[in-house]
């Protein structure tokens, strides 16, 4: 182990040490420029648009199961295309695009063991809504410039299902998708994925929910129906024509910029909106749908809530919390009892920022069955299970060919050849060493993962002599981490460990930061499962 650690040390800082480079790259760093005219959403009434609840998909009729041809599966058909939403009582309505009639687009509702067919079909324009860098990998002058691939983020699916960044498709073309939904009940959601303009796709409003079922959670009578909603945040920048703006570097031809943060805060696609509430327990899903923006979410009395799910299902049992930080990608399933708060007004908030106002009844409050003690026994996977630990760099670089900053993983561009090939139904550890100021949320498609532990490096031992020379003890997961994840906070200059049993499909997939500037910036690479050799038959 040392000896591939020396190797790869000496590797990476001929291509450029973070020490030596940090200034340099710095510079390489792209804010963006300001908005002009730019819609200050800090001037706007609060509380005047209720919150919206996105409508629930419905089928449109069956088609033959793809792996059972003599069985049928639910069909549906969801068509991508631009419209204009209102996003505020008082701002014009808002050039958008859209998998249904808004942003966020229609919640699937499935059930675990029960498969579905999607339809995704492109009725977008020809012109983006924003500037496209066709210096980035993938978005070259020579592809179309608008294109579209959905990825269901989180599902077990076959590769030809995943949507792979490059498998994308044009104006008036579709691709058909096979969701076998063999997982336990979560928290999904879909959003596009394709390659070199994931950033701006999302960006534009095509993303959704995709909650899977199943009857274990059933049973735990959590809050259901009215009181189970789904909660998408996300920041924009608007102009004072209530259009979407999206940061420019001012560089020409490369108008991408490092990092996208709005100043207009949006719940399911409101600015500052409220819900009525009884006095009762509700269930929330939050999803974290902006492209680069951590929330750190809180009620403004300090009262405390319950996270009883993360990424992929439910947590061993509820976890109490005044304050939960949500990256990028992530989601988080917390009960909030509002029974105590009969006739007041509570803010759902992200440090300075005011999100939403829950308005509880004066009613007396209704039954509701008590939270659970436990919720669902996630066993803790042995690290001896593990077939191969891979230690992966997260780190920045100045390219040698364009003196432009570039983000990779492992000190490989998206284009090199797949270094990570593990094999179906195995176990791996993935070390994840950043190196960076930054905390990247890593995400791995097709599988779940746990987290370990993380643990302190010495980042300039390793730059400079190739040592991993580790800092204090290996720190346990928070409680509210000893779930099934799909997509990991990664900690600055820290080890995050992370054990993924490779279960699902054969195929190629992709792992990347699920800050989707840093991910169009080559921090996105390909992994591919290998399915078990055959063994020879008897002779």
């Amino acid at each position: 182990m040392a000896t591939a650690f020396a190797a790869r040390g000496r590797a990476l800082a001929a291509f450029a040490p973070s020490a030596v480079a940090r200034t340099v790259l710095n510079v390489g760093m792209r804010p963006g420029l300001p908005v002009k005219s730019p819609l200050h959403a800090s001037s706007l009434a609060r509380f005047v648009d209720a919150l919206p609840i996105p409508e629930v998909v419905k089928a449109s009729g069956s088609r033959p199961d793809p792996t059972k041809p003599t069985q049928r599966l639910p069909f549906h058909r969801l068509e991508m295309r631009e419209l204009e939403v209102q996003v505020h009582r008082d701002v014009k309505p808002t050039r958008c695009w859209s998998y249904g009639t808004g942003v966020p687009g229609p919640t699937f509702e499935t059930r675990s063991g029960q498969g579905l067919l999607v339809e995704w079909v492109n009725s977008l324009p020809n012109r983006h809504l924003f500037p496209v860098d066709h210096s980035i990998c993938g978005a070259g002058a020579n592809v179309p410039e608008v294109r579209t691939v959905p990825h269901v983020h989180g599902a077990r699916v076959p590769a030809r299902s995943d949507g792979y960044p490059e498998n994308w498709f044009t104006r008036g073309k579709s691709a058909l998708y096979h969701y076998p939904n063999q997982q336990e009940a979560t928290t999904l959601w879909y959003h596009d994925h394709a390659m070199g303009i994931e950033r701006l796709n999302q960006y534009a409003g095509l993303f959704g929910a995709f909650l899977v079922r199943d009857e274990t959670e059933a049973a735990l009578g959590l809050p259901s129906g009215p009181y189970d909603i789904p909660l998408f945040i996300f920041d924009r920048l608007f102009d004072a024509a209530g259009q979407l703006q999206y940061p420019n570097s001012g560089i020409p031809d490369a108008p991408w910029v490092s990092e996208v943060y709005g100043d207009a805060m949006l719940i399911n696609g409101k600015l500052f909106p409220y819900l009525d509430v009884e006095a009762r327990p509700y269930r929330f899903r939050l999803i974290n749908a902006s492209n680069s923006r951590f929330y750190y979410l809180s009620l403004s009395n300090g009262q405390a809530f319950h996270q009883i799910g993360s990424d992929q299902g439910l947590l061993p049992g509820p976890v109490p919390l005044q304050t939960l930080i949500l990256a990028p990608g992530e989601r988080a399933d917390i009960v909030v009892d509002f029974s105590a708060s009969g006739g007041s007004e509570l803010l759902l908030k992200s440090q300075s920022f005011v999100l939403m106002q829950f308005r509880v009844s004066r009613k007396p409050p209704s039954a509701a069955a008590a939270l659970p003690v436990s919720l669902r026994p996630v066993k803790r996977i042995p690290r001896s299970t593990a077939v191969k630990t891979r230690s992966l760099t997260l780190k920045e670089y100045q390219d040698p060919k364009t003196n432009a900053m570039v983000m990779l993983l492992n000190a490989a561009y998206w284009r090199y050849p797949v270094t990570e090939k593990p094999q179906l139904d195995t176990v791996e550890i993935w070390e994840l060493l950043n190196f960076t100021e930054d905390n990247h949320p890593i995400h791995l498609h097709l599988v779940r993962f746990q987290l370990l532990e993380r643990q302190h490096f010495d980042v300039e031992t390793f730059n400079f002599k190739g040592e991993l020379r580790t800092l204090g003890a290996p720190l346990p997961p928070d409680a509210n981490e000893t779930g099934w994840k799909d997509t990991i906070q990664a900690y600055p200059e820290m080890i995050t460990r992370i054990i993924v049993p490779f279960h699902g499909y054969p195929g190629r997939y992709v792992w990347h930061c699920h800050v989707l500037e840093h991910a169009a910036n080559e921090m996105m690479r390909p992994f591919e499962v290998i399915a078990a050799p055959r063994r020879a038959a008897a002779l």
